[in-house]
Order: structure tokens, then sequence, then C-alpha cells
């Protein structure tokens, strides 16, 4: 090994300390209000340092707010809230021009999107020419309005919440919105003694509210971003993110199988998964670790077997134990 490959392998494992540092500093925190949950938090943190956006899929009242704001709050982000609602408009959205007696002109007024990190509360309850306002936001991190276009602040996330288990006025995402979330997260109720811990915490701060200090800034989170780039990843690791998505499209059950873009969304997470272990090069048990988050969400599935009751999490599964890995030779 060369003496600059030393200096520069170096630089990369105090990039990946640093990064591991923050993040454990960020988990912690976020742990401080949100009780348990480790794995849902840690994935979300991860899509977020791979610079993507998260939809938080299940039944109300499990916190996926408080988790949203609590993130927010950790990593300094500028957090706003968007309700979702069958009436909401586009330029509830993005924003609008405004006109301005004073100085007898129409001027930009932004919407909620310009900030870091914005919830979009049930986005499955507004229309799809509202839910088509944020492609743009979430993929070119940039909105048009009336033919201008205005930049997002750096950096943007977005964190969505989508209630499956109610139909009547709602708008299921089609696939193309579907795609623009790194990865899709379900939170499940809690053990007996973990909401019980719960409710101890409520008496305990006296109040509905829950603040947290914040652990970096944005410009940090920017930075943690770009560190993501020293994580050497395998060529075995690479075909097997391949692997996954060519066996995807070919399982009998799926009608349409992961994109390109679904492998590079396993291997984004999957390079922020080693850093937040500490290390500057990706195992396959990371790979394994987001792939169901990470794909499930990209299948559709034949009609036959969704209405048999078949998800695409239960094809994930059987593709993860039927597709073989590489060797974790690393360590």
């Amino acid at each position: 090994m060369t003496e600059a490959s030393t200096v520069d392998k170096g630089v990369a494992n105090e990039t990946v300390a640093g990064i591991r540092a923050d993040a454990a500093t960020v988990l912690d925190a976020v742990g401080s209000v949100v009780v348990g949950r480790e794995r849902t938090v840690r994935l979300a943190l991860a899509a977020v340092l791979a610079g993507g956006h998260v939809l938080f899929e299940d039944v109300p009242g499990l916190g996926k707010t408080m988790m949203a704001k609590a993130l927010a709050q950790a990593l300094g982000l500028d957090f706003r809230r968007l309700q979702c609602t069958p009436d909401l408009q586009p330029a509830d959205v993005t924003g609008s021009f405004i006109y301005d007696p004073a100085e007898h002109e129409f001027s930009f007024r932004e919407g909620p999107v310009f900030c870091g990190l914005l919830l979009a509360d049930e986005i499955n309850r507004t229309p799809p020419k509202t839910q088509s306002a944020l492609l743009e936001a979430m993929q070119e991190r940039q909105v048009t309005v009336e033919g201008r276009t205005f930049a997002l602040p750096r950096p943007f996330h977005v964190l969505a919440t989508a209630n499956p288990i109610e139909y009547e006025g709602t708008y299921p995402l089609p696939e193309a919105q579907l795609d623009r979330f790194l990865l899709r997260l379900d939170i499940g109720y809690p053990p007996p003694d973990e909401e019980l811990e719960v409710l101890r915490r409520r008496l305990a701060r006296r109040t509905e509210q829950t603040d947290i200090d914040r652990v970096v800034d944005p410009e940090r989170v920017v930075a943690l971003q770009a560190g993501l780039e020293t994580v050497a990843v395998d060529e075995d690791i690479l075909r097997y993110c391949v692997d996954l998505a060519v066996a995807s499209r070919r399982h009998p059950a799926v009608e349409v199988g992961v994109s390109p873009r679904g492998s590079q969304a396993l291997l984004l997470v999957s390079r922020a998964l080693a850093v937040l272990d500490g290390r500057d090069f990706v195992l396959p048990e990371d790979v394994k670790e987001c792939a169901t988050a990470a794909l499930a969400h990209r299948l559709t599935l034949r009609a036959e077997t969704w209405t048999a009751g078949t998800t695409g999490v239960e094809v994930l599964t059987e593709l993860l134990s039927s597709v073989p890995g590489p060797a974790s030779s690393r360590s």
C-alpha cells in the first residue's frame, strides 16, 4: 500500500468515525422521546444520511409525527407539518404569487415545502394533483410555479405518513410517487412494557410537548451526507443488489419488478447503515437489513396475487432467502 493510499484511508476512517459519533448522538437524542422503535429510527436516519425521503405506512397513534419532529430537532432542520386533506391544492404545498399593493407587483410567497424536513401527514388523503406537486420537490429539490423555478433549502427531506386501513376518501399513491421514497417503514404496536414506559414519560414531563436539543446543524448534515461517498462497496455487493432486483422482476407473483432506481436505493441505504456501524465498507448484512424497506413498495403485484393476500414484504422475504448473497469476508 502506498503512502498516498494510506493517507486517503486514514481520512476515510476519520470521516466515518465522525459520522458514526454524530449519528449515535442523534439516535440517543431521538430515543429520549421515542420509546423503543430503535430499528425504525435507525433506518429513517440512514435514509436521511443517504439523501432520501421516507414513507411511514401504519395505523394512527403510533408516534410517527413525534418521531419525525424529534429527528428534525436533533438534526437542526427547520420542521414543518403539512396536513394533507382532499381540498389541499398544489399551491398550498409549493407556494404561490401574491399581489403586493405597496409594490404594485406580484411576489412569491413560499409554501411549507421550503424547509429542512417536511412531514406530509396522511399523504394518501390528498388528490393526485396535489401529490404530484411533491414529485419535483422530492426528486429535483426545487419547485416550479408559473414558469419560475425556486430552489429548496439544503438539506431537504420529506417524511410522509399514510393510513393503510382506511380507503374511503383516500387516493392511493401512484407508483411514480412511491418510487420517490427511498424507504417505506412501518412502526407496529409497542410491546406492553414499552407502552407502559410511554405513559410514565408522559406523566413525568407534564406536557404533550416533546422537545429535544439540537445535535447538529443543516451544514453538518450536508457534510455527513457527503461523507458517505468515502464508503467502499465491493463488486460482489453491487452484484448482490442487482441480483435481488432482477429476481424481483422474474418472481411469478410480481407484474412489475424493482427498477434500477430501486437497486440504487438499496445501495445508498446500505452505505449509510455501514457508517452507522462504524465501517467504511458495506457488508451483505447491510443490504439485507434494508432490503424490505427499500424494495417492497417498488413492486407491482399481479392482480390474482394481490387479491390472495400476498404482500410485497412477503415477496422480498422470499427473495432474501432464495437469492444467494456474498460471504461476509471483511471485518
